[in-house]
């Protein structure tokens, strides 16, 4: 946890009670669950959500308690670039994909099927035209 996102948070519950507001009161209004906003206060959102989308609910925040975003930004950079840190992926068994199987290439009879029923559409339309005497 960057001291700068604490110190941030700090900032943004000092605003949060001096304008009586709860953290329920909040979620409603802005859709940031409660227990995000209590991260961001603590300054240990980037425990629990990415960067970019604490990036965005702490912009959010700011705006919402009506405070400059740019002023916070310039008072704290270090905040705002240690939450757009890159969080590691690990990627799972559910990830895998299977190369060169029949699955995985060109699905060829689906293609297939429909081009032979275009061109028996065509050929349909043709004769009848032919039968008809309009050709």
């Amino acid at each position: 946890m960057s001291e700068e996102v604490r110190r941030l948070g700090v900032v943004l519950k000092a605003k949060r009670k001096e304008m009586h507001l709860t953290l329920k009161e909040i979620e409603n209004a802005t859709s940031i669950r409660s227990s995000y906003i209590e991260a961001i206060e603590e300054g240990k959102i980037n425990e629990y959500i990415s960067g970019v989308y604490a990036q965005g609910f702490i912009k959010q925040y700011i705006s919402y308690l009506g405070m400059d975003a740019d002023k916070l930004l310039h008072e704290h950079p270090l905040a705002f670039k240690s939450v757009a840190e890159k969080h590691e992926f690990s990627y799972g068994i559910g990830t895998l994909e299977v190369r060169g199987s029949l699955g995985g290439g060109v699905k060829w009879l689906p293609n297939l099927m429909w081009a032979g029923v275009s061109a028996a559409v065509i050929l349909m339309a043709y004769f009848l035209a032919k039968y008809m005497g309009v050709l």
